[in-house]
């Protein structure tokens, strides 16, 4: 997972990036912490790039997405959010949606 520092990199990633991951997670989350390796063991699966943003470092992102509660997994295409997965995410399902998204990729 790539590590976006600031609220720039975001913008380039949105403007830039076709598909892609973002995971978000804040200081002293023990959800956060059990969920991120879960999510990251997928990053070999997919073409699609993932990000990881600690909204504590970088609270203007909170502000940007609208984000209430950590962690939060979003799937991003052609510049737009598609999926938000809030505080328990259902492993299942996430894999389903980015099969969906990689499949999409190669049309």
């Amino acid at each position: 997972m790539r590590l976006i520092s600031n609220i720039e990199e975001f913008q380039s990633l949105v403007s830039g990036e076709q598909t892609f991951l973002l995971f978000v997670k804040t200081d002293n989350c023990s959800v956060c912490e059990g969920l991120h390796p879960q999510v990251e063991s997928f990053e070999d699966d997919y073409k699609l790039s993932f990000h990881l943003v600690n909204v504590a470092k970088v609270p203007e992102m909170a502000g940007q997405l609208m984000l209430f509660t950590a962690p939060v997994v979003m799937l991003f295409r052609e510049g737009k959010e598609v999926q938000r997965f809030a505080r328990f995410v259902p492993i299942d399902e996430l894999r389903r949606r980015l099969d969906e998204l990689e499949d999409n990729l190669h049309v």
